[in-house]
């Protein structure tokens, strides 16, 4: 039990996931929805992101226990079988936005990782990384074979991110870069080669887990303690701003996304989860029939929060609402973006015409911060959920 504690705090529930592998087998569904592909206008790749200490295709942990399905299977499989060509990245567990955007970009073009270089050097790292010119994630990426994004929680901003370098470019990294040294992905222009933006249960605002302080007579969640050692920079000389943490913070998040815009050519979509219920105060607690215990304590406590917060962040109670790590608020879309709910009379292959350049915020999820993945240890198989989005998207 001590290696398999040990091997748990090294890998963000790596413990949890190591014996579910074990415990339950890679089942798969027996009742899934059929894809209605001949209602579909498009179908373009569909590249999956995984969130904070997550994994994916380059990684080993994926083929015993996936990150996209965990309990049910891999859900890249699943939809395979549906007829959707599904992909999923692996970027740095604990990397910045920009650094697993980075490296997203040099999987899906076969290339060798380029941070830029502004960036590595105002960073302190490297700024090469990962060759992936022998194993590309996708077969071919360019205008006329589009793709489209989703990412898990600091997956949300991650693609968020990829979408806008490929589009607007990195003016920092042109001032720093002779033209022909310059990557493709800094210089922008590539407007046309994603079609669309899903985030899933992404802190598109910052997570008040973060900033609401543990008092005497509160213990934090496995999940928050974990996040905590997680994120603790390395003594490596890397800035200590080049981290998940730092971008997942209230304030930081706000920064981003003053710069980090709508773009008007994309099709934007996102899930919020909400695992919480109505207390008799009027407060927001756990929901134990719908949030692991994983996530009760730190649920609480951003549940039970009103106010300011030591580091002078205003929380209104709408941001009681959570998932066990980020508050529901948050998911539904960032803060300064155009966006309007997804029409309630529409389904995955509705005639209702959809814009460009606009967040569709979805109907909440009622789950905790990692239902939509399958779960850790309560089990949703979201292979239906996923038909019905993809197919939506297919059928634009």
């Amino acid at each position: 039990m001590k290696n398999k504690k040990s091997f748990f705090y090294k890998t963000f529930f790596g413990a949890v996931f190591f014996l579910s592998a074990f415990l339950f087998c890679a089942c798969k569904s027996s009742q899934t929805a059929n894809a209605s592909s001949g209602q579909w206008n498009t179908n373009y790749d569909f590249v999956f992101v995984h969130g904070l200490s997550g994994w994916g295709h380059y990684d080993s942990r994926n083929k015993f226990f996936p990150y996209w399905g965990m309990k049910n299977g891999s859900l890249m499989k699943q939809l395979k079988r549906e007829g959707f060509k599904t992909y999923d990245a692996s970027v740095a567990p604990h990397g910045s936005a920009w650094d697993r955007a980075c490296e997203l970009y040099a999987q899906l073009t076969g290339t060798v990782t380029d941070y830029g270089v502004e960036h590595s050097e105002r960073c302190g790292h490297p700024r090469f990384g990962r060759d992936f010119s022998k194993e590309p994630l996708i077969p071919v990426w360019d205008s006329q074979n589009k793709i489209n994004l989703l990412g898990h929680s600091f997956g949300g901003v991650t693609v968020r991110l990829l979408a806008h370098l490929m589009t607007q470019g990195a003016p920092a990294e042109q001032a720093a870069t002779a033209p022909e040294d310059l990557s493709p992905l800094f210089a922008g222009g590539h407007a046309d080669w994603i079609y669309s933006v899903t985030t899933l249960a992404a802190p598109h605002n910052g997570t008040s887990v973060y900033h609401i302080p543990v008092d005497s007579q509160q213990k934090k969640s496995t999940a928050q303690k974990l996040m905590d050692k997680t994120n603790t920079p390395k003594k490596d000389g890397r800035a200590d701003f080049d981290y998940a943490a730092f971008d997942m913070h209230i304030q930081n998040a706000r920064e981003i996304n003053k710069w980090l815009i709508t773009l008007e050519n994309l099709y934007y979509f996102s899930y919020a989860c909400s695992a919480t219920k109505q207390a008799a105060d009027g407060s927001q607690e756990p929901d134990p029939d719908i949030m692991d215990k994983l996530f009760r304590a730190s649920a609480l406590r951003m549940g039970r929060f009103e106010g300011t917060t030591y580091d002078d962040i205003y929380l209104s109670k709408d941001w009681q609402e959570n998932d066990g790590l980020v508050n529901t608020i948050s998911a539904l879309a960032p803060e300064f973006a155009p966006a309007k709910e997804y029409p309630e009379t529409a389904d995955a292959v509705s005639s209702i015409p959809l814009e460009k350049g606009v967040w569709y915020i979805m109907p909440v999820y009622k789950g905790d911060h990692m239902s939509l993945l399958g779960g850790f240890t309560k089990k949703h198989n979201m292979t239906d959920f996923y038909i019905e989005h993809l197919s939506r998207i297919n059928s634009l």
